[in-house]
Formats: C-alpha cells, sequence, structure tokens
C-alpha cells in the first residue's frame, strides 16, 4: 500500500499529461490561455515594433509640415534679383549660335529667292561648253599664256644673277642694279603688253599680271635672302642676327641634309621657290614627309567644282546684273547705280568667299602636297576680325609674311616709325591693287587705290 500510494500520484499525473496531449484543444488555467502566456522577449519585441511605427508616422508629419512651410516660403520670397539682360554687353552672355543659324536660315531663303527671279527673268544662262570653246577658239594667239612663258625669263635672270654676285664676278652695286631692271621690266613689260595688244582679256589679263606680281615678289625675297647670305659669311655682319633663311654650317649638328650658301644657286632650287606656296624665300624650306594621295584627290575635287561653281555664278548672275548696269552708269542715273551695286553685292560676296576658298585652300594645299611643303599657314581666322588691321593680316598670310619680312621691319630698322612705315605698306598694297585692276580692264579710275589707302587711314 505504501508502494502503490507512492508510485500512484506519478502515474496519475502521466495519465492527465498524456490526456492533455491528446486533447483538441488547451484548456485555460487560472482564467488565461496558453497564447497570452508568451515568453517576455516576445512581448519585448512586439512593443518595440509598435514603438518604431509610431516614429515613423510623426517623422512623416513632420516632413510634411516642413514642405508646405517651404512652399509658402517660396511664395513669400522674392522672385527678383540684380541682373543684366542677355543681349546687354555687360551681361557676360555669348552663346548666340541659334540666333546664328537663323540668319543662315535667312541668308539662304533670301538668296534663294534672289536666285529664282534670276531664272525667271533670264533663264539658265550657265554654259560651261562657251567657256571651253573661248579658250580652245585660237590656241596660238594667246597672249596672256605667252606672257607666262615669257616670264621664265626673268628667273634665269635673277639665277644668273645670284652665281655672279657668289663667285664676286659682280660687285653689289652692279648686282642691285641688275636686279633692279629685271623687277622693273617684269612690273611693265606685261601691263604694257596687256595695254597694247587688243585680243588680251580681261581676265587673261588679270591672271598674266598676277603670276607676274607674285614673281615679282618671289625674286625680291630670293634677292634679299641672297644678299643676307654674303653678309653673314663677311666680317662687316658679325653683329647681324638673321633666321635659318640663310644657315650656317654650325646649324647642322644634326643629321638632316640641308643646303648651305651658295649650294642653293640651282636651278632645281629656283624652280622649287618659284612653284612653291610661299613668298618668303629659304634655303631650307619644312617639308612633308610624303603625298598623301587621299588629300590631294580631294583638294583636286574642290577645285574642280568651285571653279564650275564660279564659272557659272558669273555667268548666271553677275554678267545680266552688269549688262544691265552699264545704261545708268552713262546717265549717270544714282538711284539706279544704287540698285544695280546692291544687286551685284550678293553674288559678290559669294563669289568671293568661293574664290578665297578655291584659292587659299584647295589650291595651295594641293601644290604644297605635290611639293612636300610643309608649312600650311595660308590663311588665319579673318572671319574674327574687329578691326581692319587684324583683317589684313590675318586672311594673306603669304604676302603678310612677305610685307612684314622685306618691306616693313626693314622700314623699322631704317628708323621710320610704326605709323609711316604701316602707311607705307598700305600704299604698297594699295598700288598693286590698282595695278591687278585697272590695266587688264584698261580703266583707270584709282578706285582700288583709294579704297585700300581709306582702310589704311
Amino acid at each position: 500500500m505504501g508502494d502503490s500510494d507512492a508510485v500512484g500520484p506519478p502515474l496519475l499525473s502521466r495519465r492527465k499529461r498524456a490526456t492533455v496531449g491528446r486533447g483538441s484543444s488547451v484548456q485555460p488555467v487560472n482564467g488565461r490561455s496558453a497564447a497570452a502566456r508568451q515568453s517576455p522577449v516576445t512581448v519585448g519585441a512586439a512593443g518595440a515594433g509598435g514603438a518604431g511605427g509610431a516614429s515613423m508616422v510623426e517623422e512623416a508629419a513632420k516632413s510634411e509640415k516642413r514642405s508646405r512651410r517651404n512652399d509658402m516660403s517660396e511664395r513669400l520670397s522674392g522672385c527678383h534679383k540684380t541682373q543684366e539682360s542677355l543681349l546687354s554687353s555687360s551681361s557676360g552672355y555669348n552663346n548666340y549660335r541659334g540666333i546664328l543659324n537663323w540668319c543662315v536660315v535667312m541668308l539662304v531663303l533670301s538668296n534663294a529667292r534672289l536666285f529664282l527671279e534670276n531664272l525667271l527673268r533670264y533663264g539658265v544662262l550657265v554654259d560651261p561648253i562657251e567657256v571651253i570653246a573661248l579658250f580652245l577658239k585660237d590656241p596660238h594667239s594667246w597672249p596672256a599664256a605667252c606672257l607666262v612663258i615669257v616670264s621664265n625669263v626673268f628667273i634665269l635672270v635673277a639665277l644668273y644673277t645670284e652665281r655672279q654676285l657668289s663667285k664676286s664676278s659682280f660687285s653689289e652695286p652692279v648686282g642691285f642694279l641688275v636686279h633692279c631692271i629685271n623687277m622693273a621690266v617684269i612690273l611693265t613689260f606685261p601691263a604694257a603688253v596687256i595695254l597694247l595688244v587688243p585680243s588680251v582679256t580681261p581676265v587673261g589679263g588679270v591672271f598674266a599680271l598676277g603670276v607676274y606680281t607674285i614673281l615679282l615678289l618671289k625674286l625680291y625675297s630670293y634677292k634679299d635672302v641672297n644678299m643676307w647670305c654674303r653678309e653673314l659669311s663677311s666680317v662687316k655682319a658679325k653683329k647681324l642676327v638673321r633666321s635659318m633663311s640663310c644657315p650656317t654650317s654650325q646649324h647642322f649638328n644634326r643629321g638632316d641634309q640641308m643646303v648651305c650658301y651658295p649650294g642653293n644657286l640651282t636651278i632645281r632650287d629656283m624652280y622649287y621657290f618659284v612653284l612653291a606656296p610661299t613668298l618668303c624665300y629659304e634655303l631650307n624650306f619644312p617639308r612633308s614627309p610624303k603625298i598623301r594621295m587621299g588629300f590631294l584627290l580631294r583638294r583636286l575635287s574642290e577645285m574642280l567644282f568651285f571653279t564650275q561653281m564660279l564659272v557659272g555664278l558669273t555667268q548666271q548672275w553677275m554678267i545680266p546684273v552688269i549688262a544691265s548696269s552699264m545704261k545708268p552708269l552713262e546717265d549717270m542715273d544714282l538711284s539706279l547705280m544704287t540698285e544695280r551695286l546692291l544687286r551685284l553685292a550678293v553674288p559678290n560676296h559669294l563669289l568671293w568667299l568661293m574664290f578665297f576658298y578655291w584659292f587659299f585652300h584647295s589650291s595651295m594645299n594641293f601644290t604644297a602636297e605635290l611639293l612636300c611643303f610643309g608649312d600650311r599657314e595660308f590663311y588665319r581666322d579673318w572671319w574674327n576680325s574687329e578691326t581692319v588691321t587684324y583683317f589684313w593680316q590675318n586672311w594673306n598670310i603669304p604676302v603678310h609674311k612677305w610685307c612684314l619680312r622685306h618691306f616693313y621691319k626693314p622700314l623699322l630698322r631704317r628708323g621710320f616709325s610704326k605709323m609711316i612705315s604701316q602707311s607705307a605698306v598700305f600704299f604698297l598694297s594699295a598700288f598693286f591693287h590698282e595695278y591687278l585692276l585697272s590695266v587688264p580692264l584698261r580703266m583707270f579710275r584709282l578706285w582700288a587705290f583709294m579704297g585700300m589707302m581709306v582702310q589704311g587711314s
């Protein structure tokens, strides 16, 4: 009995636990369910989650209040500040690309209207066969071409004179006199032929005089540089400073094959300089490593295209307007003359721009590429000119370099002021502009000369 009493309660307790485990529901104990009897950790986590949600709601409410305050501040704040209009120079604004594009569109539209009006009034006047026939009509009587061929005589005279000077067969005064006579004949001989031979056309006359003018400037530079080389080799010129135009042997420390005076006095060297796209002579020009065929063909195609464009625009646009301007000029009708000049302004500018690209970019680069001539700076940014002086210094670099090297600086070294030297350069330029215009047209009015001198002043 004692054992059974002792064992009974544990067995009973085991049966109760088994019954509870097999039951379908959990009975409440002391008035609380099992779900309510959670662990302290679980209850703490639930409390923390509730506190986090409350803080997020509070933050959202604060953020909304701040946004409302900012919105009200923006409404109440001033919408003005001290600033300049964009088109004022003091604003510092300089991006006018949209206005430039608009101006280009207006320019294209206005020129298209003028060109269409020209076509409706005169019809199609472009005839390239007529131009070719003009040159092939009588190929045995081309006075302008004959003048260009004769120019070789003056080249050889200059070379012969320099050779004699290098051997001291001619004294310096005698050589200088021969050069002066040679260049004076270069200046006067083609002009006399053009004025005396009626078959020379204005176009042929301009071409021949242009060739002779270029040759005159080249031979003057050729004379000066060789004279500088002789001065450098003499005792009198120890303090004279010159560039690599006439180098001496100490300049040749590197392995380049360079020419020293008088080794430059050859026909090959002379004709290379005559054909090179420069007016300033040097014994050793910068050279490009090779001929780029792609570059050469692009420049050639540009030359052919713009040549046809120049001829076509002249036939279609310029000639009819010039023909219709003869009667107002004869009658001295100022209003009609002004109207005709304004009608010529647009095609004249187009032709000038095309000629600039054709000559200074396409033709001179084509020649430089053929001769492997390295210096291709034939023009600078003249389109950004703010002064007349800047324009004339940057639109024609070969002429500018020649004037600076052989005319302007020598005048300064002789004691002339900058103003007088600059005026002398403009005078020389005005003379050649009048020379190239008046002689072929056989009409001496000094218009080009006065136009250049006014710009110089």
